[in-house]
């Protein structure tokens, strides 16, 4: 039902009260025409943050850099991810600048110290200073260099919003939600990169032609979606790490789904076609409005919608079962998260 006020998805319990609630909104759109189902606000702009970011390494797929460089699908996956930072990322990353021919020193990301609290120990006690390769988007940004380099853009702007990568990032995201590119919200994300905000039902329509190209997909576009999707799907490691949501679900879906974290309560996931026949590509969006910190309302929500789907059993799995306890600090469980009334209403009804 279209609206332009967030619901509560997401309810909070310590002993019998309900302390906490998450409210939020999420659209699931059907690459089959099938009428797509949106609850909440589904009318204002929201930024995708790095839930764009398979959008933005498409433009550049699409015009042949996957060839032009001979990626291999673990590049791929490492241009699409806000990864943890473990040595592992780091390594490919290092292998991946060389290939292209551009150096850490050229990305302009920032720092941070790394998202696995492993790695960041571990660099603490021995004294070793945050580096660029280690930010989350370090691999959207050197395959935004490697785009400008392929086609003889200047490298040292290469984040302006009129630099020609960013226009092109911006037209294929435009066309992939079927929305006007000149409405299109635009901010600056925590790394300093272009980000783009649009409602959720077109942001999910994206993922879910990502998903499932359909016969009026220029070849192109359709071959670099189809390298996307196939490239996430099997490496789930490289788009996150370790103890990460969407690493764990597409390690969980074995090659049937994707999934995109982003910043302030957004979480992306799109479904993959079946040989069934019961699925043609869907794309599920979610925006929890308090920015959801540590991920657990929109972890939830994204769950429960592949529950009632059919792709995730009634009773959690691990590690996902651990999501849904609310444990203090002696590890006593006190709580649990659940989904909320209004929440299991609105998608009562949710079929192929």
């Amino acid at each position: 039902m279209p609206g332009n006020h967030h619901i509560p998805l997401v309810e909070v319990t310590r002993g019998n009260i309900v302390e906490s609630v998450h409210y939020g909104s999420f659209s699931v759109v059907f690459s089959t025409g099938k009428p797509p189902l949106c609850t909440g606000d589904c009318e204002s702009p929201f930024f995708l943050r790095s839930s764009a970011k398979p959008f933005q390494t498409l433009a550049f797929l699409e015009g042949g850099g996957a060839d032009h460089f001979s990626l291999t699908e673990e590049e791929i996956a490492l241009m699409c991810s806000s990864h943890s930072g473990t040595d592992q990322h780091v390594e490919r990353l290092e292998t991946l600048q060389e290939k292209i021919g551009v150096s850490e020193e050229m990305l302009q990301c920032g720092l941070h110290p790394p998202i696995d609290k492993d790695t960041e120990l571990k660099m603490a006690a021995e004294k070793i200073p945050p580096r660029r390769n280690r930010h989350n988007c370090s691999g959207k940004h050197t395959g935004m260099l490697a785009f400008a380099k392929m086609i003889g853009a200047p490298l040292d702007d290469y984040l302006s919003p009129t630099h020609p990568v960013q226009k092109q990032i911006l037209k294929t995201f435009a066309e992939m939600c079927a929305f006007p590119q000149e409405e299109i919200e635009l901010g600056v994300d925590g790394c300093s990169a272009p980000v783009f905000a649009v409602p959720l039902p077109f942001a999910a329509q994206a993922y879910a032609r990502m998903c499932a190209p359909g016969d009026d997909m220029d070849e192109n576009r359709a071959a670099a979606s189809r390298r996307i999707t196939s490239s996430m799907s099997a490496h789930p490691f490289m788009v996150g790490g370790p103890n990460r949501f969407d690493t764990d679900l597409m390690a969980f879906g074995r090659e049937l789904l994707v999934a995109k974290e982003g910043a302030e309560g957004y979480l992306t996931a799109g479904i993959l076609p079946r040989g069934n026949g019961r699925n043609a590509g869907t794309g599920i969006c979610i925006k929890i409005s308090d920015g959801d910190p540590h991920r657990r309302a929109s972890s939830l929500v994204c769950l429960t919608i592949l529950q009632k789907l059919g792709l995730v059993p009634d009773t959690l799995p691990e590690p996902f079962d651990k999501l849904i306890i609310v444990n203090n600090w002696r590890g006593t469980d006190v709580g649990v998260l659940r989904p909320s009334a209004e929440f299991l209403d609105a998608i009562k009804d949710l079929a192929w």
